[in-house]
């Protein structure tokens, strides 16, 4: 069999681990021919690719980011200003046939998993392996890359600690989460945060302001309030910024804000996220070897599994309102805005 491997959507930690886990499992057990397409979907849409062999492979597991380059390409929705007469997706079935691939793995998130579903849709034989930071990817219980940028966003919230209490201030760190608060809320708990601002709940104002005015009042020298880039607020200022300017002008009392941005999704993954990217490329690897395409990988109550793409695909995992987690933390006088 001859199997093609692509990159796609944002960089985080553990993607080299899954190329190395599908392409070494592929080359060594199952004796495939593998290919890498370079940037995402633009390199098998302009053919873009290199043969990737076992040595390719070494050394790559403990890398961030990508061997194979990323872009954001999504070649189901038409660009402005694009040549009317390129069809996309007609390209990648294309070459997807002339190159003779039995398979192509799809690397990504929630945008891949539903570009992956359309190809899959079109004919194509697929596997999806989900990756993000964001731990959003509907049907599985995590995504790799999401426990790296959790060790890295509740280090953040350590060190504010440091200079909150010193100052006596106030600390606003944003994390990323545009929809869903999986990063905020693990890393919030994790880091001791005594805010958390997650998209899934809606707070009021009034609420926040409340509790931090009740925290002075009981001598707290200082708060950590961690919020998520996604939470609605009324202006195009950053969410850090809207929560610290509400809380200085409303309050008087001294407040910073730290957006950590990018740091989030780089260096080298954690342990546990280069494990859980190699079992998901073993495990991509034999499903393909058995001919059961149209699934992402999968894992759920730390067992492997295929879900259908048609499942995943423009869908998200969002963080239930009434999740474990917060219950534990509302017990422990955590406040989510809404109380």
């Amino acid at each position: 069999m001859r199997i093609g491997i692509l990159t796609a959507g944002g960089d985080c930690p553990g993607i080299n681990a899954a190329i190395r886990g599908v392409g070494k499992s592929a080359i060594v057990e199952h004796k495939m021919e593998v290919i890498g397409f370079s940037s995402g979907f633009t390199g098998i849409i302009n053919k873009e690719y290199q043969e990737l062999k076992e040595d390719h492979l070494s050394g790559i597991l403990t890398l961030g980011g990508t061997i194979l380059g990323t872009s954001r390409e999504k070649p189901f929705k038409q660009n402005l200003g694009m040549d009317k007469s390129i069809n996309k997706p007609d390209m990648i079935k294309k070459n997807y046939h002339e190159l003779g691939l039995d398979c192509l793995v799809c690397i990504g998130g929630n945008g891949t998993q539903t570009t992956a579903n359309l190809l899959a849709q079109e004919g194509l034989n697929i596997i999806g392996i989900p990756k993000t930071i964001d731990n959003d990817i509907e049907g599985t219980d995590q995504t790799f890359g999401f426990d790296s940028a959790l060790g890295i966003a509740t280090e953040a919230i350590d060190r504010l600690h440091t200079t909150a209490n010193s100052h006596k201030r106030i600390m606003v760190i944003e994390l990323m989460g545009h929809n869903a608060g999986w990063l905020s809320l693990y890393a919030g708990v994790a880091g001791g945060g005594d805010v958390i601002l997650i998209p899934e709940i809606a707070f009021k104002e009034e609420y926040i302001l409340r509790y931090i005015e009740k925290r002075v009042r009981n001598k707290k020298r200082y708060s950590i309030v961690v919020v998520a880039e996604g939470i609605p607020r009324p202006n195009k200022k950053s969410a850090a910024q809207y929560i610290s300017d509400l809380i200085s002008k409303n309050t008087g009392y001294e407040s910073r804000q730290t957006i950590l941005g990018y740091i989030q999704r780089g260096g080298t993954p954690s342990a546990a996220d280069r494990i859980l990217a190699t079992r998901f490329g073993n495990f991509a690897t034999l499903l393909i070897s058995q001919g059961n395409f149209g699934n992402m990988i999968a894992i759920r109550g730390n067992k492997m599994h295929a879900v259908p793409l048609s499942e995943v695909g423009g869908k998200k995992k969002l963080v239930p309102i009434d999740y474990p987690m917060i219950k534990g933390a509302r017990k422990m006088d955590t406040c989510f805005g809404d109380k």
